[in-house]
């Protein structure tokens, strides 16, 4: 039995799977999630992830022994602090930003994950990566990547992540934190900009993260989403706002990589995608046609459970991440 565990900005989730055959895609069978765990003392988000890891397991009548093996699939950055990984996430991390963005529901600037969870689980293998860089994996093993060597997974949720692969290599980077392109700029980075979890003013997260729309637009993600749907103007004008934002970052992946596809996921674009994929291919293929024609913008091939099959993905072969 595998175990995979997805830490996000809006929740932690743990499944567990049994391998696939023949290079199938693993089975699921048991599924626990909670929102993510911001408040108590810094070791709480690796206590959440060790709870529901036990849930799951209870449900299945297995101990922690008896698995062959954990993935964790988690937001980064990430920072090494005595050779493990920690996290240093804007969305958990209260204290990154500082008095610039407000109240906080900590004062956290990074919390162990690798340290605590490599201690609970003995000898169990261990692997972690960032979750768009783990996306990426699963999308190239099971979903809308397969065969594609020049591609990246884009995940626009609560906030945004890449993975990025060129010549068949998954990129990783020094600290493992390759493709945290949602605190590039793609606009105004003056003192007016709004401030994202990281400290940054006016980045890609602050932008379109769908942590940031409320405080940004006045109204929250899904409500601005669905009234956009609807046909209301003034919410398809800032939806069209959005996208041309995101666009753009989708713009400077292609030309600065000369990628052939790239694979679209998160809660904001898949429940959305519907009205949000038009307006991205549009503005993709608007800028310069000699790098983006031909580019594919398509769905996450693995859906709402490509976090689930991500943290599943390293487990399986060659998926690069950090013992």
């Amino acid at each position: 039995m595998l175990a995979g565990i997805d830490i996000g900005g809006t929740k932690v989730a743990v499944c567990l799977a049994r391998p696939g055959s023949a290079g199938a895609a693993p089975q699921i069978l048991d599924r626990v999630h909670q929102p993510t765990a911001k408040t108590g003392g810094p070791d709480a988000l690796a206590r959440q992830a060790l709870a529901l890891l036990d849930e799951a397991c209870a449900r299945q009548q297995l101990g922690r022994a008896q698995l062959a093996g954990v993935g964790v699939s988690s937001c980064g950055p990430f920072v090494k602090q005595g050779g493990h990984i920690e996290v240093a996430n804007p969305n958990i991390c209260g204290g990154l930003a500082g008095a610039a963005a407000g109240p906080q529901d900590n004062d956290w600037v990074q919390v162990p994950l690798q340290a605590p969870l490599a201690q609970a689980l003995g000898g169990t293998p261990l692997r972690i990566a960032n979750d768009a860089v783990a996306a990426l994996e699963a999308e190239r093993r099971w979903g809308a990547l397969a065969g594609v060597d020049d591609c990246a997974y884009v995940t626009w949720s609560t906030g945004v992540g890449v993975g990025l692969c060129v010549d068949g290599r998954v990129l990783a980077g020094r600290n493992g934190n390759a493709g945290h392109a949602g605190h590039t700029f793609v606009g105004d980075v003056s003192g007016s900009a709004p401030v994202c979890g990281c400290g940054n003013r006016g980045d890609v997260e602050s932008l379109v993260g769908g942590g940031s729309l409320a405080a940004r637009l006045g109204v929250e993600g899904p409500a601005l989403l669905a009234a956009a749907q609807r046909g209301d103007a003034q919410a398809l004008a800032q939806v069209r706002g959005l996208c041309t934002l995101m666009g753009r970052l989708l713009y400077n992946l292609v030309a600065t990589l000369d990628l052939a596809r790239i694979s679209l996921g998160g809660a904001v674009f898949l429940h959305h995608q519907a009205l949000l994929l038009p307006l991205l291919r549009e503005q993709l293929h608007q800028h310069f046609p000699v790098l983006t024609r031909g580019v594919q913008l398509v769905p996450a091939g693995l859906g709402a459970q490509v976090g689930d099959y991500a943290a599943l993905a390293l487990l399986s072969g060659q998926a690069s991440g950090t013992r």
